[in-house]
């Protein structure tokens, strides 16, 4: 056989086998869509980000789960602190021991992704792309310097095409084992304030339902609103994802809030994602005391 044939089979036989890894099925892969595909849709719905470029990036980012900044810091999309004033993480990445964001659970990286993406000025033109440009989001974040991988987009579309994660960007096609409690409006909303996130309770809600729901831990849930883990809950009562800070934002500081019919401190408390005991010594207060209709309350 002569020398450049046999160059050209070799050549043939490198193609095929790489591209046959590239668009081999990974099991770990898909289940991780599997799990987490309605949130990623849930995310678009509110912020706009495609919900491919979402799961890509998670995927990608945490190893689909199983990165050891993914489980010791629940944190799927590789953002370091920056100006976070959460719990942190140290792991080595371009630097050794970079500090990167830690959270409670994994669905609380996916929102802070989310947060991160949409408040900051770098990663704004990209919403200025379709719903649907996977490709121009790819490119993009890789331009706006989301990851220094000089392949990173390559590597973002490749696992938007093999996986066809292109399908939840339309919102028409998702059905995890049935239907899609995101595509029949019941989409639960997840709302950022006080460097924290809280949903607003449905009718007969329990703190194991929403727990469910958002893949968290019933138990530290209840801890966080203060609140006994069985507890039934009101409709369009807010209930906080991570455990309440100890004064309002810093806008309330000159704004006492004045107590309103029907209002406790315990609501109020809620209202402003602040420990209840906080509002209390804030306001030289003890326990005991019933506020009344027209009270001023200092909440920082």
């Amino acid at each position: 056989m002569k020398r450049p044939i046999i160059l050209f089979i070799l050549l043939l036989t490198v193609c095929l086998t790489a591209f046959a890894q590239r668009v081999t099925w990974n099991k770990v892969y898909s289940d991780y869509f599997d799990k987490w595909g309605e949130v990623a849709v849930q995310q678009m719905v509110q912020y706009r980000i495609p919900a491919s470029i979402t799961l890509a990036q998670g995927v990608l980012e945490s190893g689909a789960g199983r990165s050891e900044l993914a489980r010791k810091a629940n944190n799927h999309f590789g953002i370091k602190c920056n100006g976070w004033t959460g719990r942190k993480s140290y792991h080595d990445d371009d630097e050794r021991g970079e500090c990167f964001r830690a959270y409670d659970n994994a669905y609380q990286s996916y929102v802070d992704h989310s947060v991160f993406l949409t408040t900051s000025q770098r990663y704004r033109r990209l919403f200025d792309l379709k719903r649907t440009d996977y490709k121009g989001w790819a490119h993009g974040l890789k331009a706006c310097g989301y990851a220094t991988s000089p392949t990173y987009a390559t590597r973002l579309i490749e696992i938007i095409e093999t996986y066809k994660l292109h399908r939840y960007d339309t919102g028409k096609e998702f059905d995890k084992g049935g239907s899609s409690s995101v595509l029949q409006g019941e989409l639960r909303h997840v709302y950022a304030f006080n460097k924290n996130y809280y949903v607003r309770a449905r009718r007969g809600d329990t703190f194991r339902r929403i727990a469910d729901e958002l893949d968290v831990s019933y138990r530290k849930l209840a801890s966080y609103n203060e609140r006994k883990k069985n507890d039934l809950l009101e409709e369009g009562e807010i209930i906080w994802l991570q455990k309440k800070r100890r004064k309002a934002p810093k806008e309330f500081k000159n704004r006492p809030h004045r107590v309103e019919a029907g209002e406790s401190m315990y609501t109020i408390s809620q209202r402003y994602g602040i420990q209840l005991k906080s509002l209390y010594k804030m306001n030289n207060l003890s326990p005991n005391y019933v506020i009344r209709t027209g009270d001023r309350l200092r909440v920082r």
